[in-house]
């Protein structure tokens, strides 16, 4: 059995640096590996990537990581991945990585996502330039993660982003802003190939448990939903 830890949606700065540290001393005696579904930071500075770093960088097990809409609002994206990638988080968008566990390979496979809507509620390819432009950015997203996680070396696959990839786990959210917490396109991207889980975060108000139309679990991590410095979910099994 494979355990993986994940949270989302902590929005780290001075002020909090220090409050989930405790908890993450902790991980190995319950999990294998740590996933973190963006929203790291709260404007994507790189003095926040280094509360980010502090706080999640050298722990006992493999941290890996997406960025979300709050890492990239000041432009800073490169020196933020640097940051934290200097502390030993890989961060995904659009690739994967293969670790190895007690309970055989996972294959974790990451972008950050962007929005659109959902089957029969959502935006499309036509009209203004400016629409188009939205639901191309999210077509391409979900055409990286299907091909990130095509080519994962390995039987048990995740699939990790920030926005979510179903309605399902956006219960709670007002109805109007579901286009801009996620897309179809990303579910259809984890239904392509083999998927074990989805993990995102993003929606503060949402759900924890949803799944595809292919029966993949998802899992909505965001902070403010599962109310822990972490979560964990058994890869067949239940989650605790």
């Amino acid at each position: 059995m494979i355990r993986v830890a994940a949270v989302g949606d902590v929005h780290l700065d001075a002020d909090v640096v220090g409050r989930f540290r405790p908890a993450l001393e902790r991980v190995p005696d319950h999990a294998d590996v740590l996933l973190l579904a963006g929203d790291l930071t709260r404007h994507g500075t790189v003095s926040e990537a280094w509360c980010v770093a502090k706080e999640f960088g050298d722990l006992a097990v493999p941290v890996i990581a997406v960025l979300g809409n709050h890492d990239y609002h000041c432009n800073e994206v490169p020196a933020v991945v640097q940051v934290l990638e200097s502390a030993g988080i890989a961060v995904l968008e659009g690739t994967g990585v293969v670790v190895e566990t007690t309970g055989g390979k996972l294959g974790v496979a990451g972008v950050k996502g962007f929005g659109g809507g959902f089957a029969g509620r959502c935006a499309t390819e036509f009209g203004e330039p400016e629409m188009k432009a939205f639901v191309h950015t999210t077509r391409e997203s979900a055409d990286r993660l299907a091909a990130a996680l095509d080519a994962l070396d390995s039987p048990v696959r995740v699939a990790l982003s920030h926005y979510a990839p179903v309605p399902d786990t956006l219960v709670g959210e007002p109805p109007e802003i579901y286009p801009f917490l996620g897309s179809y396109l990303l579910g259809q991207a984890i239904d392509s190939v083999p998927t074990t889980l989805a993990i995102h975060g993003h929606a503060h108000a949402g759900t924890e448990r949803g799944t595809t139309p292919g029966g993949v679990r998802v899992r909505n991590v965001a902070h403010p939903v599962i109310k822990h410095a972490y979560s964990v979910y058994h890869l067949h099994g239940e989650s605790t």
